[in-house]
């Protein structure tokens, strides 16, 4: 039995810097990560927080006056899903036969409004999915517009049920909760190196590492948790287009692969020295922890406890998005309903999903 028939799979995060600000240069380096990860057999890859085409750490250095020349260029180098960059990374994937989460801001087609986005491409290079973080924290929202429902997913890919969220996004325990109720097997966390903020140096990776080892054990989950450190790159930008600064220092970064009983299979690696953070996961481990603690299952409680997400698409393209499916689904359903016993007759009506949702789960625990 091969490694992708059976139940392990081998993961990495990527704990690396961008080449910051440069958007082709950094695909680049992407790419020769994803080669890097075929060479060695690895089945999946997690890329840092917004590491297309850097993480803005100047939003917390400077006047907000003092940022907007800044903030307009950071939206020149986002990018767009789909679009040439993340083709590239596809065709990649396909070369490799890796599977890649990449952090990017996504620049909203048509608009100058970005997002802090984790893109979801599978090994055969297709074009998964996007998640766009819920909440932009602090100074983010400068940046940043917020994600919606429509994106809080996960994906089924070859190596499994792979979902993810960037950064505080983690302190949303029901965030968290929507994807454990989705069935996922792998979470693919997105971090900046927090601890080279000033304020930070003592506590942030005593923080990632509590928040990700909460989610690891409370979703019976394997955590693949990616930083990238500052680099020179970044620290020269910001000096050259912004002035001095000391509130952000070079390093940093916390990187690791976490069981579901929090053992650490990779790292924890920090500081600047770049490298795959590798590790084999053995899903058939998850066997053994669901035994004390289901939070799917036994550990639900459903009767006591409900979770309502709202996933109506929130922006133009999500809406375009839907709007495709549902035609893609009204006529196959056009084709096949004679078949199907209690199908709906072609033209009917269809329940809104969101409601068909609300109302069954009212229905199962009542």
């Amino acid at each position: 039995m091969t490694q992708q028939e059976g139940t392990a799979r081998r993961v990495a995060a990527v704990h690396a810097a961008p080449v910051f600000m440069n958007t082709d240069v950094t695909i680049d380096k992407v790419i020769g990560f994803v080669e890097q990860a075929g060479r060695e057999d690895i089945d999946l890859l997690v890329f840092p927080e917004t590491f297309v085409p850097g993480y803005p750490y100047w939003i917390e250095c400077y006047p907000p006056l003092q940022q907007v020349a800044a903030n307009a260029e950071y939206t020149d180098a986002s990018i767009e899903v789909p679009g040439p960059e993340i083709a590239r990374v596809q065709a990649a994937c396909a070369r490799a036969g890796v599977e890649v989460v990449l952090g990017i801001s996504e620049r909203l087609k048509g608009t100058r409004t970005c997002f802090n986005s984790q893109v979801y491409i599978d090994a055969d290079g297709s074009l998964l999915g996007v998640h766009r973080k819920l909440q932009p924290t602090y100074a983010e929202r400068i940046v940043w517009g917020q994600g919606g429902g429509a994106t809080l997913s996960v994906f089924d890919s070859r190596s499994g049920r792979v979902g993810g969220l960037a950064c505080w996004e983690h302190t949303m325990n029901l965030a968290r909760q929507a994807l454990i109720e989705q069935g996922q097997q792998i979470h693919a966390a997105a971090w900046p190196a927090l601890s080279t903020m000033a304020g930070f140096e003592t506590v942030a990776d005593a923080q990632i590492e509590a928040m990700m080892k909460t989610h690891a054990l409370t979703a019976q989950v394997f955590v693949v948790c990616a930083s990238n450190p500052v680099d020179d790159t970044c620290l020269n930008w910001m000096r050259d287009n912004l002035g001095e600064q000391n509130f952000v220092t070079a390093g940093g970064g916390w990187s690791a692969v976490i069981h579901p009983f929090n053992s650490f299979l990779g790292g924890p690696h920090t500081g600047e020295e770049e490298k795959l953070v590798t590790a084999t996961v053995d899903f058939s481990d998850v066997r053994i922890v669901k035994a004390w603690v289901d939070s799917k299952g036994h550990y639900a409680r459903p009767e006591v406890l409900r979770l309502g997400v709202d996933r109506k698409p929130l922006w133009h393209d999500e809406r375009e998005a839907e709007s495709r499916r549902t035609r893609t689904s009204a006529d196959v359903t056009a084709v096949i309903a004679p078949e199907i016993p209690g199908a709906l007759p072609q033209g009917a009506a269809r329940p809104d999903p969101q409601e068909w949702d609300a109302s069954a789960q009212r229905e199962l625990t009542s």
